[in-house]
């Protein structure tokens, strides 16, 4: 499956980010990831999490011309990208993109970047995200037929064709801003479990340094977590 705010890929299984130590909120940009691949028992998880829906489904297209003069394909190809981009800023709801890990956004100065001789001779290539934007009414059908009507009426030039991978993935924005919600989740619980013990008992949390990390929740909605250990014992005990 492929990649790109965070993106989680729609997998059979759960799909979790990769749990590394990070900077605090505030030092880094608000971006969209791919997160594929990472796939963990669902045991390992937290009980504590934060319900998020996701902020995009997504999906690879490979935009690709078999023209046969060299100038003129790659002509082709610019001008149905260029057509995507406007056609997609009348929309709305669904925005183009490049990358694996990161997306980032799909402009006109990236063409000539972004196109590439293909496998197949006298065959050129450009590999496009298309996103859709995620809202808390959308079912998965929704979201997918908006993508699949764009990639059916966008006008293609020459001998361009938008071809889509069979893959949908996900993506959330920033997950490292809900944080603060996550933590104050996390202490709420740690209070409500020692206060079962009694006043002699206090709680102890580690771990939360970690990354914010995600599991899959049905077709479009994420639970958000940092992975954490928490230990209740005596007051005096060292």
């Amino acid at each position: 499956m492929k990649r790109s705010l965070m993106v989680l890929a729609l997998t059979a299984g759960t799909v979790f980010a990769a749990m590394a130590p990070c900077p605090a909120f505030g030092q880094e940009t608000l971006e969209e990831v791919t997160v594929t691949g990472f796939r963990q028992n669902m045991e390992a998880a937290p009980h504590v999490f934060l319900l998020r829906r996701v902020d995009h489904l997504i999906t690879k297209v490979r935009v690709v011309c078999d023209t046969r003069e060299p100038a003129k394909r790659r002509q082709e190809l610019k001008d149905t990208l260029k057509s995507m981009i406007r056609e997609a800023g009348k929309t709305g709801t669904i925005s183009l993109g490049v990358g694996d890990e990161i997306v980032a956004d799909l402009t006109e100065r990236m063409l000539d970047k972004v196109i590439e001789p293909d496998a197949k001779a006298d065959t050129s290539v450009a590999v496009v995200i298309i996103k859709t934007r995620v809202s808390k009414d959308d079912m998965f059908d929704d979201a997918t037929g908006r993508i699949e009507h764009f990639i059916e009426t966008t006008p293609k030039v020459g001998r361009t064709e938008l071809l889509r991978d069979k893959d949908w993935e996900l993506t959330i924005v920033g997950p490292e801003q809900y944080r603060a919600q996550i933590v104050a989740k996390i202490a709420d619980d740690a209070k409500k479990t020692a206060a079962l013990f009694g006043p002699d008992y206090s709680v102890r949390i580690g771990g939360l340094q970690n990354r914010v990390s995600w599991s899959q929740k049905g077709p479009l909605d994420l639970a958000l977590y940092i992975q954490y250990d928490m230990a209740i014992a005596p007051r005096d005990a060292k």
